[in-house]
C-alpha cells in the first residue's frame, strides 16, 4: 500500500478484536513515530508501549475519550519534552506516523488526546513519566472488531482547496 492509500484508508478505530498485536509490530509503529519529522532544537519523542491489560483499563477510566483504551490490544504513549519549542508538533508529527503506519500494518487505531487537566498527570503516575516530558497522546491499537475503512464524508477537494489566496 502506497502513502497515499495509507492516508485515504485512516480513520479512528474504538473497537477491536481480543487478538493481541505482537512486539514486532509494535517496534515499527514505535520506529515510525520516532522517524518522523521532529524541529530544530533536537529533542526527541520518547514512547511507551502498554500492552499490560490492567494498565490499558485505568487508562481507559481517566477521560471519555479514552474509554476505548479498555478493549485496545495495545496502546503507544506518545510524549515530548516539555522544553522543546516544537514539543506539540513533533509530537503529533510522530502520532501521525504511527497512525498512518498502524493503517499499512492492518491494524485499527485511535488517538486520545486526555485534554481534562486531570487526565495527563493520571497518565504521568500511572505511568512513571519524567516531569521533562508531556503527554502527546495515547493511540489506542488492535486488530480491528469492524470493518474498515467506512465511508467518511469528507467536502469534495474542490470546497476546500485554494490557489494563491481565498
Amino acid at each position: 500500500m502506497d502513502a497515499l492509500e495509507s492516508i485515504r484508508r485512516r480513520e479512528d478505530c474504538r473497537t477491536y478484536r481480543t487478538d493481541p498485536v505482537s512486539s514486532e509490530l509494535l517496534m515499527k509503529l514505535v520506529e515510525a513515530g520516532h522517524l518522523a519529522p521532529a524541529g530544530t532544537d533536537g529533542r526527541p519523542r520518547e514512547f511507551v508501549v502498554i500492552t499490560n491489560v490492567s494498565t490499558l483499563r485505568e487508562l481507559s477510566k481517566l477521560d471519555d475519550d479514552c474509554r476505548f483504551l479498555a478493549q485496545a490490544a495495545a496502546c503507544i504513549a506518545v510524549f515530548s519534552d516539555v522544553e522543546s519549542r516544537q514539543a506539540l508538533g513533533d509530537g503529533t508529527a510522530a502520532c501521525q506516523n504511527i497512525l498512518l503506519a498502524a493503517v499499512g500494518l492492518g491494524l485499527g487505531a485511535c488517538r486520545a488526546e486526555c485534554d481534562r487537566q486531570s487526565c495527563r498527570p493520571a497518565v504521568g503516575k500511572l505511568l512513571c513519566v519524567p516531569a521533562h516530558l508531556e503527554l502527546i497522546a495515547l493511540i489506542g491499537l488492535g486488530q480491528p472488531g469492524e470493518d474498515l475503512p467506512r465511508e467518511t464524508e469528507r467536502p469534495a477537494l474542490e470546497k476546500v482547496l485554494h490557489w494563491q489566496h481565498f
